[in-house]
């Protein structure tokens, strides 16, 4: 058996991913995410798609004992905070676009773009996106970094983690107290680590409740 097939083999379904992933608020704190993981992680996570390609999205990872107990009064005191491996704090670049002339570059050299279309695109898209008006930038910002912090989740779980999003934070005492510029938009912070005790499961609505065909009556 390749390595590949023994991969295929261990790693779960994606059925069974979305299917397993819980929000977990209970971590065991001797558990340790390694830094090289991590990494793996969040380049896994980077493949989320977002609006022209501008991956506007940044992260904090702390995974410092010291931060994370700082971070804990301005997260509520919820205990997921310090007993977690590490929280991730997802953050929108309302300067994002400035990397776009990067990121088209890259997609060129990639043979991903051909050249007739490379300065056009990205002379178009760093023009529109500098000057959006604030909500409207702030909108698509905010979409962006729902779909990366999902597929940062996802990603999580099929590797053996679990987590937990959490909007329950003061942002205002939270970007003050990690420095963090004015540029930058927090999007919600993701606990990450092995869950000392499982999430507990929860019903959604079914499809008839939510979704119609061609014609919306709900």
């Amino acid at each position: 058996m390749t390595i590949a097939q023994v991969q295929a083999v261990q790693s779960p379904s994606f059925s069974e991913v979305v299917q397993g992933r819980r929000s977990v608020r209970s971590y065991d704190p001797t558990f340790q995410i390694s830094k090289e993981d991590m990494t793996e992680l969040l380049q896994e996570a980077l493949r989320a798609p977002s609006s022209s390609n501008v991956q506007p999205w940044r992260f904090l990872v702390i995974d410092s004992q010291e931060l994370k107990e700082k971070l804990l009064p301005i997260a509520n005191n919820q205990k997921q905070i310090v007993e977690a491996s590490a929280v991730i704090a997802v953050l929108g670049d309302t300067e994002g676009y400035k990397l776009v002339e990067t990121i088209v570059n890259r997609s060129y050299e990639a043979g991903f773009m051909p050249e007739s279309m490379k300065d056009t695109f990205m002379n178009n898209t760093i023009k529109m996106y500098s000057s959006l008006p604030p909500e409207v930038a702030h909108r698509i910002i905010y979409t962006d970094g729902g779909l990366v912090s999902m597929q940062l989740m996802l990603a999580a779980k099929a590797r053996g983690y679990d987590t937990v999003p959490m909007g329950g934070y003061n942002a205002e005492k939270f970007v003050e107290a990690f420095g963090i510029g004015e540029r930058y938009l927090p999007i919600m912070l993701i606990a990450v680590g092995k869950a000392a005790q499982e999430g507990r499961q929860s019903v959604r609505l079914t499809v008839d409740e939510v979704a119609n065909w061609n014609e919306f009556t709900l």
